[in-house]
């Protein structure tokens, strides 16, 4: 691995951070690595047990921190993990202490005064990184693991923190490498009798490389949406049941639901576990003529929401016939803009009888899917969450094991791709082995960027700035 020494902790200095969220907590765990850390320990701690001498590596060691004028801070446990087995690859130690605000800080600023700095952002895992404890891949899995907040995003991280995703880039990588020297032994040895790959051989093993890649990011592409998460946006008439609908997706009242017409005057934004995959679940103003512009700011705004959604919910009183004025027209020209591809009619108040002509009815004749619900009841909210899982792929959740690149790796997956496509045009008109030795020159350093080995330093720190303090 190529080694980045101009990034900060290079020199393995000591450095410091709370690991534990920011906040009040039953515990924090507060984590100090780097050369001298282990003595540095030692200045603070003192054990309960008799006849303690040394932090001995992997145990808990119960007792007292101290801050270096020897007032006592905490009572903790202590544990010590020798490098290069710790995370960081280097000396690491760990307090466990309660998990108040000003105990969690006390004990950061005790071992400043040991003689410790502040951690900068995802410094701990950086640490490991320029350890060769892990690939960048892993590295960036990390901090996605954190991030995750449904299970499949919190699997597609931890396949890639096993390293899968680092060892498929270098197994492609070495089918490269190998062509290359077929490359060089064609041009060294251009008169000798050696054995060399054909050209239609050549090509064939570099398609083989080139459906691979072309694999992962197919991956990538469909499990984009559990990454990155989609967008749902609830639109309607003022009184259709928007807001009630809203809270039932969810679960819990988030919005507040009146009697009077436009109680929702600007947008809300909350996020739906759906069959794993995170959706932003936006309840907007409702669509009429208004003289307040307050109201009316928050309409457009909902408004454009809605054109940007993948998915657009329109939601209608069922209660009531749908075409009965300006209001009607106005969500209406929306709903046929953006077409029945991106727009499910839910037609609401399925407790009460239909309006006449029923707007379901209505609806359906204009090629709109249909769902009926009641937000008051619950009646029909399971066929409407089916069929949203079903519009936005949900059911299609990457299994457990598939390795899913990331944006960064699929966008280095893509630029070793081109040189291959570039390559194969090259063969088919007969350029000289030593220029196609360039492409797959280009394609090798493209698939070791994911694994971090050929990153320039100011990548590296611009991924490594998007951590947290203390990972």
């Amino acid at each position: 691995m190529t080694a980045h020494t101009s990034h900060p902790g290079a020199d393995r200095d000591m450095i410091v951070a709370r690991a534990t969220p920011p906040g009040a907590g039953g515990l924090a765990v507060i984590r100090l690595s780097g050369q001298g850390c282990r003595r540095a320990a030692l200045t603070l701690f003192r054990s309960l047990r008799p006849g303690f001498t040394d932090l001995l590596p992997y145990r808990l060691h119960h007792g007292h921190l101290h801050a270096p004028d020897g007032r006592r801070i905490d009572e903790v446990l202590a544990a010590f993990m020798p490098g290069p087995g710790a995370y960081t690859g280097e000396d690491t130690v760990e307090f466990s202490c309660h998990g108040g605000p000003a105990t969690a800080a006390a004990v950061v600023a005790a071992c400043i005064a040991a003689g410790a700095r502040p951690a900068g952002p995802g410094e701990f895992t950086l640490r490991a990184f320029l350890n060769g404890r892990m690939d960048l891949s892993q590295a960036q899995a990390v901090a996605e693991l954190i991030a995750a907040a449904t299970p499949v995003q919190a699997d597609m991280a931890l396949a890639r923190l096993d390293g899968a995703m680092g060892r498929l880039a270098r197994e492609l990588r070495q089918g490269l490498e190998a062509l290359r020297a077929g490359v060089c032994l064609a041009v060294d040895f251009p008169e000798e009798d050696v054995e060399c790959l054909s050209r239609e051989e050549f090509a064939a093993r570099a398609a083989d490389i080139s459906d691979r890649i072309r694999q992962l990011l197919e991956a990538n592409r469909r499990a984009r949406p559990f990454r990155e998460g989609a967008s749902v946006v609830l639109f309607g008439r003022v009184n259709a049941g928007k807001s009630r609908l809203f809270n039932a997706l969810l679960g819990r009242e988030r919005a507040i639901v009146t009697g009077v017409p436009g109680t929702t005057r600007d947008y809300l934004e909350e996020t739906l576990d759906l069959s794993g995959m995170p959706v932003r679940l936006t309840d907007t103003a409702g669509l009429r003529e208004t003289g307040d512009e307050a109201e009316a700011l928050g309409r457009d705004r909902g408004e454009k929401r809605v054109q940007a959604a993948e998915l657009a919910l329109f939601v209608v009183d069922g209660a009531h016939p749908l075409a009965d004025g300006d209001d009607d027209a106005r969500e209406l020209a929306l709903a046929r803009t953006l077409g029945p591809a991106r727009v499910m009619a839910v037609v609401n108040k399925a407790d009460l009888p239909p309006g006449d002509p029923d707007p379901a009815t209505v609806l359906a004749d204009m090629g709109f899917e249909t769902i009926r619900v009641s937000a008051r009841t619950g009646a029909g909210l399971d066929a409407l969450t089916a069929a949203m899982e079903h519009r936005l792929g949900a059911g299609d959740a990457p299994a457990v094991d598939d390795v899913i690149p990331n944006q960064r790796e699929a966008a280095a997956l893509s630029q070793a791709l081109d040189e291959l496509a570039g390559l194969s045009r090259d063969i088919d008109r007969g350029v000289p082995y030593d220029l196609l030795g360039v492409r797959l020159e280009t394609a090798c350093a493209a698939l070791s960027d994911i694994t971090g080995e050929m990153t320039p330093d100011a990548v590296l720190t611009s991924i490594f700035e998007t951590f947290c303090i203390g990972k």
